[in-house]
Order: structure tokens, then C-alpha cells, then sequence
């Protein structure tokens, strides 16, 4: 199949290849992230105040009718293998949470320093559902340096996958908590 170009939103079930300015999309405030307009693109955070507040949308897993066929009902709104991805190109403090608070996270993030000294891992907890950054707050324990960046994938009812580089200093702690 040859190339095709679209100039707004698109569902599909197998995937695209997003490329030109409408595929980052750069945030200054505390915004609730949607599928149409965030979902699949990069999102690039240069906050303008701190703290700030990142709310990724509520997962929404219905199947198809019976009548529709497997994967074939244009009008589902299922949000399974949706992505956010969030790079923040300024220092960053505030939270990331999830809209419905049924909904929990799965993974880990990795929290580094510098090329010379180690970084951590932190694995989410049972029950997290938000991740909390300072890296504007003076003491970046928690990340959210410039540079930093998390992925969030809606993977299952009620579960996001996480994954992410975040730069940090100082005594490296945990940025997940539940809300």
C-alpha cells in the first residue's frame, strides 16, 4: 500500500507512522491529555509555573458488539494500546495521574544522575496511579530534570504500562504514589 497523508486524526487498529508538526505536540500547563489530540504523539512539557498537573485519560476497554465483528466497528471508542508520551524540555514539578482512579499502573522507571554516578530503578507499586516529579523544586529527587521522559500505554482495563528516563539529583526516591 502506497503512503497516504491525513491531516487530522485517525484511528487504527494496526498502527501508523506519525511524522510532520502535528505529530509533537507542546504543553505549558496543567493539561488532561486526550486520545484525539495527545494520544501517539510526542508531547513535549515546557512548564510555564510550577507545580503542574498531566491527567492521561481513562482507559476504555469495551469489545465490539456481537453484530460488528472482531475489530471492525469504526464506532468503538476502545483505547487499548494507546500511548502518552511525555518529554519535558524544561525542569518539571507536578504530578501525572490518571483520570480514573480505577485505573493503576505496571513497570518501572529508570532515575539517573549523571554518566558517573549509578542510577535506580523504581518499580510501580500495587495500587500507584500517579507519578509525582521535582525536578523544578530545587532538590530533583523524584526527577523531572530537562530531558526527562515517560511513556504511559494503556495495555489492559484498568492497567497503563510505564517506562522511562528520568534525570534526576540528590538521594533518588520512588515517583510513584497513589492518589
Amino acid at each position: 500500500m502506497a503512503n497516504t497523508t491525513f491531516s487530522g486524526p485517525v484511528r487504527s487498529k494496526n498502527g501508523f507512522i506519525n511524522t510532520g508538526p502535528g505529530a509533537v505536540k507542546a504543553l505549558t500547563l496543567a493539561t488532561d491529555l486526550t486520545v484525539a489530540d495527545h494520544a501517539g504523539r510526542l508531547i513535549t512539557m515546557d512548564p510555564a509555573g510550577t507545580p503542574t498537573a498531566i491527567t492521561i485519560p481513562s482507559i476504555i476497554s469495551t469489545a465490539d458488539a456481537a453484530a460488528a465483528g472482531p475489530g471492525s466497528d469504526p464506532n468503538n471508542q476502545n483505547t487499548i494500546g494507546t500511548t502518552f508520551e511525555i518529554l519535558f524540555i524544561d525542569n518539571f514539578t507536578g504530578t501525572i495521574k490518571t483520570a480514573n482512579t480505577a485505573d493503576k499502573f505496571v513497570g518501572a522507571v529508570t532515575l539517573g544522575i549523571t554518566a558517573s554516578v549509578a542510577g535506580k530503578q523504581f518499580q510501580v507499586a500495587t495500587g500507584n496511579n500517579e507519578v509525582n516529579l521535582n525536578g523544578e523544586a530545587g532538590t530533583a529527587t523524584t526527577g523531572g530534570l530537562k530531558g526527562s521522559i515517560i511513556k504511559f500505554t494503556a495495555i489492559a482495563a484498568n492497567l497503563y504500562a510505564v517506562e522511562g528516563q528520568l534525570l534526576a539529583a540528590g538521594t533518588l526516591a520512588t515517583p510513584f504514589d497513589n492518589q
